[in-house]
Parts: C-alpha cells; structure tokens; sequence
C-alpha cells in the first residue's frame, strides 16, 4: 500500500534537503512504495499541487504522512488534512520546529483541531511531544535517524581550538554569538579557529562579518556559505568543537551529525536540545545569549582531555541510538496500526 508522503522535496530545485526526502527514499529503498509532493517552488504553488495531488493520486495510496510546521507552513497541513478526511483517507501527522509550541499557544483551536483529526501523532523529541500535550496527548516520539556510516568517528583525545558552526545564517540562531565565542577563546588560545557552514537566510552574514571585523578575528573566521550536505562530514572531521548558538530548537540534525562524528558539543540549553543532549556526557550544555558561559565551556573542553574524550565517546554512542534501521522500525510499527484505517 502506498503512502503519500506531503511535505517539502526542493533538494532538486536547490533548496535544503528536509528530512522528509530522506525517509520517502529510505521507506522507498525498503519495500514500500511512496508518492510524494511537493516539490513546487512558491507556497501558493506547493499547496495547489499538495492539494491536486491527493486527489488525482486517491487511488493510489492508502494513507499519507503529512509534516507539520509553524507559520504560514501550519496552512497547507491543515489544507491537506481536510482534503483528505473529505476523501476518507487516515493520516499520520509528524510535528517539526522548535517555534511549533509558541505557535500554538497563539493558535490553540486550529491546532488541537488538526492534531485531533489524525489517525496518529508523532514528533521527533520528546520535548516537542510535551510541550504539544494538551492538543494531543498520545503524540509518540519517533527520532530524527541519520546514516551513521557517513560519518567518520574520531575520538577527540587530543583537543585543539578548532571550531566549527553549522547551521543557516538566521538570527532565531544567534550566529552572531559564535563570532563572540571566537574572540574570547582566541584571547586565551591563540590558534582558535571557527568554521562556520550554512546559507545566509535573513541578511544575519553580514551582521557576523561586520561583529568578526569588530572584534579583530575575521582573519580567524571561515565563512563556508551553503555547501552540499555530503560535504557536511569533512567539514565536521577537520574539527574538534561543535558549536550550537540556537535562541530556538528542536531536533537539529547539525547535533546529530556533529554526535556522529565525535565532536566535543557545546549548546544552549533551548527547546528540545536538553532531550538531545545530556549535560557533560554529551556535551556542554549553557544558557543562550551568553558568550562568557559558551566560551568557558570550550575552555573547559580544551583544558580537561579526559572530559573531552568522554564527551566525544558518548556522544557517537549516542548516536548510533538514532540509526536508520531502528527508526524505521518504529515507522513500520506506526503504519500497520495506520493502514487497517486505509
């Protein structure tokens, strides 16, 4: 039986590759056959093809797995959702995004009405879960999985002040602060160097050249840009600390890849990232907006080897937890309940 998978698939129009297209290719490549949609470049565009797709494809899918964000995204979730309660067909809803609570606590009745309508709710951390509980209070946490193969483990038993950052340009992800982390390192360890890797999505680049010039490490600092994810694990490789400056988040799977890799973590504390990470097993764990917290903590990881090989260790034993093969498992487990429905 087929699904019909209605999410973001731009990977192919240049966009960033979402998780999504990942699992459509991984159920795919395991047995079971996926339509997916959309991948449409505009929202008004996306939505019309969602929306067609689901009815000119009725006969081909048993059910469908819709992903669900905030903001203008939350609109073609509900869109879709009606569609198909008017064609009869069960859904799963699978919650994204650290600003999804605050959302629906601006929202409360659009939300406890999707989330009710679905066959089945899942998220991928249990703080999105919870903070989700009074619209549905059955939500099952399904992780974010990536293959652990791509990742090259290399145990930080030596650590250098070689930094790296990866994620957008966006200020809900306070890179800024990482040119702040920079600069107090580099006053105590002249070689400290940061990597930051990601596209620039609101202007926030030039506020981190401008605050590198500022403080005189621009010389120090690498600005990688947008590059491919099969790239993402040399850049990993070719550092021993991973830097999360987030104000907002969920599951980022930057930790997760940085996990794989062995990385000594240092993270704010927001959102889901306590879920993710366990403070000094690990990683790090500061609070946000705090440059002197976030730099004392790479201090701590530079001057105390024994700490940085446990948080390495731990970190890649952790995420192996999170392989492909265990998550899609408990995908299969979600759709044998669903498909009775279909």
């Amino acid at each position: 039986m087929s699904i019909l998978v209605v999410s973001n698939f731009l990977s192919s129009k240049g966009h960033n590759r979402a998780y999504s297209e990942d699992l459509a290719d991984r159920l795919d490549a395991r047995g079971q056959p996926v339509i997916r949609t959309s991948s449409e470049i505009g929202r008004v565009r996306r939505l019309v093809d969602m929306l067609t797709t689901a009815f000119r494809r009725r006969r081909d899918y048993g059910f469908a797995l819709i992903d669900v964000f905030s903001g203008p995204a939350f609109v073609w979730a509900e869109a879709v959702a009606f569609e198909l309660r008017r064609l009869n067909k069960p859904y799963v809803l699978t919650l994204h995004g650290g600003q999804l609570p605050a959302f629906a606590q601006r929202w409360p009745a659009r939300v406890r009405r999707l989330l009710q309508s679905a066959t089945a709710v899942t998220a991928p951390s249990g703080f999105l879960a919870e903070s989700m509980r009074a619209y549905r209070n059955d939500t099952r946490v399904i992780a974010n999985a990536l293959e652990i193969g791509d990742y090259v483990f290399s145990p930080r038993t030596r650590v250098e002040p070689r930094m790296v950052w990866v994620r957008a340009m966006h200020e809900i992800y306070n890179p800024v602060l990482a040119v702040d982390v920079l600069a107090r390192v580099a006053a105590k360890h002249p070689t400290a160097h940061l990597v930051m890797v990601g596209p620039d999505k609101d202007g926030t680049l030039r506020s981190v050249e401008q605050r590198a010039e500022a403080l005189g490490v621009r010389d120090r600092l690498e600005l990688a840009g947008a590059v491919p994810r099969t790239n993402i694990p040399s850049y990993l490789a070719d550092a021993d600390i991973f830097l999360n400056t987030t104000n907002v988040d969920n599951t980022p799977l930057s930790i997760l890849e940085a996990m794989a890799s062995g990385l000594c973590i240092v993270s704010t504390n927001v959102g889901g990232v306590p879920h993710l990470l366990a403070d000094r097993e690990t990683a790090l764990l500061v609070p946000p907006r705090s440059p002197v917290a976030m730099a004392n903590a790479v201090d701590s990881i530079l001057s105390d080897q024994a700490l940085a090989a446990r948080l390495s260790t731990q970190a890649r034993v952790a995420a192996n937890e999170r392989r492909w093969e265990r998550v899609l498992d408990q995908w299969d487990r979600v759709f044998e309940e669903v498909a009775p429905r279909a």
